[in-house]
């Protein structure tokens, strides 16, 4: 970093999450897709967690099932698929290539090699067959148009095969070939979770194929995965980056360079942000309150998080994989943690008093009748469970 980079403190790195995050009531959004644009992906491995950080920033809550519902299964302006770190997200379509060629593909060889040597070491047939029962699913998938893993082992039923993983380890198990195949189809692009068995939160899905798009360099898409990003999360480190993406930091760096990022000053060291975003920016007109939900991106945006979650919070914020459970916000930080009881009820617990007052109760109790209104009768239990969600819970 060259002499005379601009500090970027704490306070106007909080201001840029709160706008830019579609926190503060005066940024919510109107849409779904609005808040996917304004995050760049949101965690889809809890299902729930979509529609829960949708709402949360939408201007109309009361919208938010039937918004998501219609952009991830009858618009499709929203796909749930494979990206950064081999994690679920739900991503605007336009992304969709950017995010396979820049995240997938690395991905997907290992995951597709891995299949093969498991398949090899079972005795089960090989990559020629395996090739047969791919082609096969995937044309039934385009008469089905989404369709279970056990509907299409109808269609082709040698899905069904099973063969033994990690034979001997304390980890043995059984997969079927559809389990394996299409979690590695899911990593090349070449399907995508469809409309959910059930309502809204489960966990049990159909599949669909990709929609079409065309095959971008790498370098290419990495640069423009990062400028999305980094528009949405800027200022961020290296170490961030490196951590959000899942790439080498040789790609981060050569990504940095292709958009021009500038490098700017923060606690933890440099930072970068995009070129045109090193000017001050001022923050909400009043202090805010959020709900977040187990694994939302913002929550999940840094590796380094000390300028929004305080290091003694995470014992009973996270569980032991490093998962954020739900989490209650004061005006750009995180202060305690939320959870549903069985009755429907949505009760909550500041952890960090500091700053945090009679205002900050208030305005949290407020967020939580805002929730209990659009949940109504659905009952979340959040996919990764922490300690203070669960004694909340009861």
């Amino acid at each position: 970093m060259g002499d005379g980079a601009r500090y970027i403190g704490v306070a106007e790195r909080r201001a840029r999450l709160a706008l830019r995050h579609r926190l503060a009531p005066q940024a919510r959004a109107g849409t779904p897709e609005e808040v996917a644009d304004a995050l760049v992906a949101l965690h889809g491995s809890d299902p729930a967690t979509v529609y829960l950080a949708v709402g949360a920033r939408l201007t109309d809550a009361a919208s938010t099932v039937a918004g998501t519902d219609r952009a991830l299964y009858e618009d499709r302006t929203l796909v749930r698929m494979h990206g950064m770190r081999h994690t679920v997200f739900a991503f605007p379509t336009g992304l969709t290539a950017v995010v396979h060629a820049s995240t997938g593909l690395t991905v997907a060889a290992r995951e597709r090699a891995a299949l093969l040597k498991d398949m090899a070491k079972a005795g089960a047939p090989d990559a020629a067959w395996l090739k047969e029962v791919e082609e096969a699913a995937l044309s039934a998938l385009g008469r089905l148009g989404q369709a279970t893993a056990a509907e299409l082992a109808q269609e082709e039923p040698r899905l069904r095969e099973r063969f033994v993983y990690a034979a001997g380890k304390p980890y043995e198990g059984v997969h079927t070939v559809a389990t394996r195949l299409l979690r590695v189809l899911g990593v090349e692009g070449k399907v995508v979770r469809g409309r959910p068995l059930g309502s809204w939160t489960s966990n049990q899905f159909r599949w669909a194929l990709a929609p079409e798009h065309h095959e971008l360099p790498p370098s290419d898409a990495q640069a423009e995965l990062l400028r999305h990003w980094l528009t949405a999360c800027g200022p961020a480190t290296e170490a961030d980056l490196k951590w959000w993406t899942g790439w080498r930091v040789t790609d981060v760096r050569r990504a940095l360079a292709a958009i021009g990022a500038r490098a700017v000053s923060l606690d933890e060291g440099t930072g970068y942000v995009v070129e045109g975003d090193v000017d001050p920016v001022a923050g909400p007109r009043e202090p805010w309150a959020a709900l977040l939900p187990g694994l939302d991106p913002t929550a999940m945006g840094w590796q380094g998080r000390d300028w929004y979650l305080a290091p003694e919070l995470r014992p009973a914020l996270f569980d032991y994989s490093g998962n954020v459970g739900p989490t209650v916000w004061w005006d750009g930080r995180v202060v305690g943690g939320w959870a549903q009881r069985p009755d429907g009820e949505i009760v909550w617990r500041i952890l960090d008093r500091a700053g945090a007052g009679r205002d900050a109760e208030t305005a949290v109790a407020a967020q939580a009748e805002r929730l209990a209104a659009w949940l109504g009768s659905t009952r979340v239990t959040p996919r990764f469970r922490t300690p203070v969600e669960k004694e909340l819970a009861g």
